[in-house]
């Protein structure tokens, strides 16, 4: 299964559809038309026939994810959601308070359903929010739950405000960043960072995209067009990085020629596990 580049993934309100093109020429790697939160209940039938509209028309110019975040299992308007969008140019279904693997496959379901009845050959994938005490409790289930699943995405707003937890505690952040992402490591999917929702505070944002970094998650939630040059540059690897990743595979290669099991480089010893990050992470550096 590929996983997409997603370094950093512009939300833009379904109901705001003079925002649709401003979102996609932005330099985003992923833009996720929101059917949920941004949307009043009032909105909601309307928002979705402007993005059914929008999709049905856009031509792709570049390469860049098309994500729709639907409406939650719960709610009326779900199988609308899914009924009117399943087959308009779009890859990723974001599944809001995903709490279980029964969730998922629910989804997986309906998908199904559709794609079968309208012929299509190309599933879409499924980004799964984690954004409740249930949720991160379940994060690993929901991870596995099905082979669409392509990342778990975190969502501090509906996690932390029912408990009155400060949204920038550090400590509470890393805790559910390095839980999202050992579960999503389980099934060998991504893990991304959620919303920053004080717009102005962009070293902020910069400074918890890099923790997020830190602890292996591949990209984060921008609300503003203005935190996207931000989360790229933060989730892309640095020039340091690259140089010492493509040292440790060279030399990794030279041990496995000689029949070494190890090697050091530049005074770290490295062996198969640093041998395959390296790897990894020089196959996501950007050409260009």
């Amino acid at each position: 299964m590929t996983i997409p580049l997603m370094r950093s993934k512009l939300f833009v309100p379904g109901s705001r559809p003079e925002l649709f093109d401003k979102a996609f020429k932005s330099e985003a790697d992923a833009i996720s038309i929101d059917l949920e939160d941004a949307v009043p209940e009032a909105g909601k039938v309307r928002a979705r026939e402007a993005v059914a509209v929008y999709l049905g028309k856009r031509t792709r110019t570049r390469e860049q994810s098309i994500v729709v975040r639907v409406n939650s299992l719960s709610s009326t308007h779900f199988a609308s959601d899914l009924e009117t969008l399943v087959g308009l140019d779009f890859d990723i279904v974001n599944l809001p308070k995903a709490e279980s693997a029964a969730d998922v496959l629910t989804l997986v379901e309906s998908l199904t359903d559709l794609e079968n009845r309208r012929g299509l050959t190309r599933p879409l994938r499924i980004l799964a929010n984690i954004e409740s005490p249930r949720g991160l409790r379940y994060a690993a289930d929901i991870a596995l739950a099905s082979p669409r699943v392509i990342g778990l995405q975190i969502g501090y707003g509906d996690l932390f405000e029912p408990l009155n937890i400060r949204r920038k505690h550090a400590g509470a952040i890393e805790h559910v960043q390095l839980a999202v992402r050992l579960a999503a490591g389980e099934a060998g999917i991504a893990a991304y960072d959620g919303a920053f929702p004080d717009i102005g505070d962009l070293a902020g944002f910069r400074e918890e995209a890099l923790r997020a970094k830190d602890l292996g998650l591949q990209g984060k939630s921008c609300i503003h067009p203005s935190q996207v040059a931000a989360a790229n540059e933060a989730f892309q690897p640095s020039s340091t990085e690259i140089a010492f990743s493509r040292k440790v595979v060279d030399a990794w290669q030279a041990a496995g020629t000689a029949g070494h099991g190890a090697v050091v480089v530049d005074g770290v010893m490295i062996d198969a596990p640093y041998a395959a990050n390296a790897e990894a992470l020089l196959s996501r550096v950007l050409v260009g």
